[in-house]
């Protein structure tokens, strides 16, 4: 696994209104995960039947975020915050999968990677700007955080806290 990979936002809110905000970034903390809601019925058995029922039961911006999720490299560093505004720092270690279970249907996490993510939590001024920039906008989309300076300040925390 490469030293230094790209960074991205992992805010893991629901687009649903009906889903507590902090359940699914709880949830992926609790199972290694890392993930995106959009649940399927039937649950698709690959990506590329699952990025197609996105297109169909919701649209193609929701496929197009599946597409890239799936992509990212393994190795590559990503940034969530809990409800109480701590962030937490993982990288995601494996392959898109669909999580048909009761539990991830509820918390809207139902397209999900394995990530490992780091045993420290880091307050808002221990975090890199461009990091903090990123949540602050708002939104719910994962996304790359494309300023320069997040990659080393990301991975010293990242060594920092597995040291």
């Amino acid at each position: 696994m490469a030293l230094v990979s790209l960074v991205h936002r992992a805010p893991m809110r629901s687009r649903r209104d009906d889903v507590p905000e902090g359940l699914a970034v709880d949830r992926a903390l609790e199972l290694s995960v890392c993930g995106l809601g959009g649940a399927l019925i039937p649950p698709p058995r690959t990506l590329d039947e699952a990025v197609e029922g996105l297109a169909t039961t919701y649209d193609d911006r929701a496929a197009r975020r599946l597409r890239r999720f799936a992509e990212v490299s393994d190795g590559a560093f990503v940034w969530t915050r809990e409800s109480d505004g701590v962030y937490r720092l993982g990288r995601l270690a494996g392959p898109w999968d669909y999580d048909a279970s009761p539990g991830a249907a509820a918390a809207d996490l139902v397209h999900v990677r394995p990530c490992a993510w780091a045993r420290t939590a880091f307050a808002e001024n221990d975090v890199s700007a461009a990091t903090a920039y990123s949540f602050s906008r708002g939104g719910r989309n994962f996304q790359r955080i494309r300023d320069p300076r997040v990659e080393p300040a990301t991975l010293a925390l990242w060594l920092e806290s597995e040291g």
